[in-house]
């Protein structure tokens, strides 16, 4: 893309003969069109722009799914992990709480016998 940019301003300056710029030579003033175009040619030919195209629609997708699932007021699978986090925590909790309960009663049974 910056090729294609500075090609079309290296023409412009040469078709306004401006400066220096009206004297080059025609060679270089093209090249950076040929190199846009090679650029162009290997992008496509490795499947540089193919995936650049797959992962724009895969963000895009993502994107709407979160908006879709924020506006049926859903939780997001992020914030379901966290719950369900929470939830294990705080049973551990209750169940730490209640073997410390049961371990009071059985040493104060056997304090009073």
């Amino acid at each position: 893309m910056y090729a294609l940019i500075v090609g079309v301003l290296l023409l412009v300056a040469k078709l306004a003969d401006l400066g220096p710029f009206g004297a080059w030579s025609w060679w270089i003033v093209l090249a950076p069109f040929a190199i846009a175009a090679l650029w162009w040619q290997f992008a496509d030919s490795s499947g540089l722009t193919k995936r650049r195209e797959i992962d724009k629609l895969e963000r895009r997708k993502q994107e709407r799914r979160a908006q879709a699932m924020e506006a049926l007021g859903l939780d997001s699978h992020r914030d379901r992990q966290v719950r369900k986090a929470r939830e294990a925590a705080e049973r551990r909790n209750e169940m730490l709480t209640g073997r410390n309960e049961a371990k009071i009663d059985r040493d104060t049974d056997h304090a009073a016998h």
